[in-house]
């Protein structure tokens, strides 16, 4: 059980840099309007607000 939480750690802290990295690079490039690049960074926090929330100790 302690594996499972350890990967989807590591996955949620992944999706949200990889969504912090494709929002600039597709705002840099002004290939993305600024509602969808919004989006994609609200996926982004929510993943790293599940990462901290599936690393505490309880």
């Amino acid at each position: 059980m302690e594996k499972i939480k350890e990967t989807a750690n590591t996955v949620f802290k992944a999706v949200g840099l990889a969504m912090g990295v494709a929002t600039t690079v597709l705002l840099v490039l002004k290939e993305i309007e600024t509602t969808s690049a919004l989006t994609l960074l609200a996926i982004g926090v929510t993943a790293l607000g599940l990462s901290l929330f599936t690393s505490k100790k309880v």
